[in-house]
Formats: structure tokens, sequence, C-alpha cells
């Protein structure tokens, strides 16, 4: 389907600039100027409109949709292995299948169009992606003693199967979980890397992210969670660390030198009152650093517009330092870094030859007004509300704010359904 977005204010780079947007299929196929023959089968009126590149949401667990508002206010212990975890004990597939669902429905109509995820319900967070369109990349939470423990043989085995189902999917890929290494045995972990090598896979694992994690590392074998992983060679895999909030200078030495890319989930650590990650540095020294909102039970949206708004405050009152993580850099950390981290090299910016990845924001909003600096804006002051059509691929799934494809009403009442089960 060829396309015409007309007139646009549209976030180019770094800077907003009026733009017409030809869309030609799955690409952005030209910028002010119509490719070759290109004749509209949709033209959208632009004018009080705001094109940016879609959001990339580098860290969720979009199953867990279902557990929003069941364990709020509670320390990170009792949140994850008292209230989280035993849920999950006694959660179906399909329930995390409607919860995948309404995550998709959620990160839609607030402007994410793709994402990294990790679940425990092999094919339901899939499936429900590749249902509503969004790009994703899907792991498996890993967890296992050693290479001999049942459990994580079976669960690896699963992430296989899963990726092998999806292999002919260009929207759909994979990389390998480990959950993190408080759940993994240092042998689990190592066979898990000569996996990772053996099958030309990446890493996503939950790193550093509290305290205690980094307490109990050093009580238990002398270093650090990074000092650890990197020992063992971890890192010679290309590597996606959820959080990295407890990380050193030396942690992050570590980091930028092996390429590791640091998903920050701002609005979760504050809430399990994890702390705050030390980004600025982490920019300072070359790290690719991403967004992620992490799951609902533990922000409680998906919501990427409040994850950016927070990810520039904390750096700010942590520093005093007004000039870190400014708006242009949190939205690189939104969109290009996130693309780079998840493999979609072909997504996160509105350039010519770029996939069609394409969210309109409404700016007949107050909070828009005056019209002095939109890119700013979208950090501070769009709360995701503003969300009006969402392209993914070139193929329209939100316009005026409503799925174009589901029934929303039905997914509204399955999750009803498992939260009262589960709750």
């Amino acid at each position: 389907m060829n396309i015409l977005i007309k007139n646009v204010n549209a976030l180019i780079g770094s800077e907003v600039k009026t733009a017409d947007i030809y869309v030609k299929g799955e690409y952005i196929a030209g910028i002010n100027a119509a490719p070759e023959g290109f004749v509209p089968d949709k033209t959208i009126d632009g004018s009080d409109k705001l094109a940016i590149p879609g959001l990339i949401n580098s860290h969720t667990h979009s199953y867990m949709s279902v557990f929003r508002n069941l364990a709020d206010d509670l320390s990170f212990d009792e949140w994850l292995f008292k209230s989280i975890m035993p849920r999950e004990d006694i959660m179906h597939p399909e329930e995390a299948y409607w919860g995948a669902m309404l995550s998709c429905m959620e990160m839609l109509k607030t402007g994410t169009t793709c994402f990294m995820n990790m679940h425990i319900f092999p094919g339901m967070d899939s499936a429900a992606a590749d249902k509503m369109g969004l790009k994703a990349v899907m792991t498996r939470g890993l967890v296992g003693s050693d290479r001999k423990d049942e459990g994580g043989l079976r669960r690896l085995q699963e992430h296989m199967e899963e990726r092998d189902r999806f292999k002919d999917n260009p929207r759909i890929k994979f990389k390998l979980g480990p959950h993190a290494i408080y759940t993994c045995g240092q042998d689990y972990l190592e066979y898990l890397l000569q996996t990772a090598k053996d099958t030309d896979q990446q890493f996503h694992i939950h790193l550093s992210e509290s305290a205690g994690e980094v307490q109990n590392c050093y009580k238990e074998h002398g270093k650090s969670p990074v000092e650890y992983l990197d020992d063992m060679g971890f890192f010679d895999v290309p590597t996606a660390a959820a959080h990295c909030v407890h990380v050193s200078e030396g942690d992050m030495d570590i980091m930028a030198k092996k390429g590791v890319s640091v998903l920050h989930n701002p609005k979760s650590n504050l809430k399990l009152a994890n702390g705050t990650a030390p980004v600025p540095r982490m920019v300072e020294k070359g790290i690719n650093v991403c967004i992620g909102t992490d799951s609902q039970a533990s922000n409680n949206n998906l919501n990427m517009f409040s994850d950016m708004n927070f990810a520039a405050l904390l750096p700010k009152g942590e520093t005093a330092v007004p000039t870190v993580c400014a708006a242009r850099e949190v939205l690189k950390f939104a969109t290009v870094n996130g693309a780079k981290a998840l493999g979609f090299s072909d997504t996160g910016e509105i350039a010519e030859g770029k996939k069609a990845d394409i969210v309109l924001l409404d700016l007949l909003r107050p909070e828009f007004y005056p019209r002095v600096n939109l890119t700013a804006a979208l950090v501070y002051s769009a709360n995701g509300s503003e969300v009006d059509t969402v392209m993914v691929d070139g193929r329209i799934l939100l316009e005026n704010g409503h799925l174009t494809q589901f029934d929303e009403a039905e997914i509204y009442a399955k999750v009803e359904e498992a939260a009262k089960r589960l709750g």
C-alpha cells in the first residue's frame, strides 16, 4: 500500500521539520520528494500532527499485564519471590496470551512499535506480538542450576523450538534469556554461553538490578555480577543487560569495552526501591543506553513517554547537572539505541530506506502549546495519550486512537477474567 503523510511535523534526526513522507509498501520511500511513479492509495493530512519513529521498549514481560496493581508497595524480594512468582506458577498459558495481547494494545496506543520481551510461556507472547503486528525480540526466561538440570534443559528446548517456529517471520526475533545470575548456576550459564556461540544467538539478561544481588555475588564469588560474567566470557556474546543499577566505574568500563547494551528501566527501578542507574556516566563511557518499561507489575504501565520523562529528569536530580540526559539524547535511547540493541537496524528513524514504523501524535493538545520546541515536548510534555496513528512496516495498526484489526473489548474482558482468578 502506498501512503502519503502530507505536510506533517516530523522528527528527522534530532530536529522537527515540516515534511511530506512517502511510504511504499513496508518502507519509507521518500521524504519531500515523491518516488518515481508514486501514486498514493491513502493520503493522511499531517497538519497539526507530529510524526516520530516508533518507540522501542527494550525490556518488558508482556504476559505480566494481568498482574498490574496486584503487588504494589513491596520490597523487591517480597514482590518477586512471594507475590509474582507464586502467581506465575498457577498461571495458564491462555491467560499469558491475553495478558500479552493487552500489553501489545497498550504499547500501540502509546506509540511503541517494537519491544524486547522475557516470558515463561512458550509461544504465547510471540503469538500475541505477531497477531497484533508489532516487532519483537522474544526470550524465554531461562532458569537452571547446571547443564544437567532437567528444568533448565526443558526451558532451553522450549526456546529453541519457539525460535524455529518463527524463523521465517522477520518481525519476530529471538535472543537467549538467562534470567539472572541468582537464578542461573555458573555451570548452567557456561552451558548457555556455549549454546549461544553454537547457534549464533545473543543474550538478554537482568543484571545488577538490586543491591542484594551485588552483595550476594561478592559473598559467593568475591566479585561484582558484571565481573563474574565477564570472567566466564559471557560478554564475548553480544549482550543486552536490563537495569544495571548497582554498577561501579570498573563495571561500566567492562560493559563499554565489551559492547554491552544497557536497558534502563527508570520507573521500575524506583518503584521497587532498587535505586537509579548511573546513566550519565554510562553515556560518557560510550555505552549504548536504551529504555525499557519492565512489566506492569513493577511500573505499572508500558508507556514509553512516561519512562522517557523519568530517564531525563532523574539524572538531573541525582547529579545536580541540568544538562545531562537532554531530550534529544533520551529520544535516541528510545529509538535508534533500542533498534541497535534489539537487532532491528532498519527501524528507529524516519529516513528514506528505513521501515515505515511511524507514529503520529495529535498536536492540538494543551501540552504542545506553545509550539516552541517539539523535540523537548516529546520528553517533557507528552504523556502518550496524544498518539493518534501507528504504522508498522507501512501497515496501519492504530487509527484515530483505536486498533484497526481487533476488538478491544474482548481483550479487556479476557484479562479481567484472568486477573480475578490470579488475584
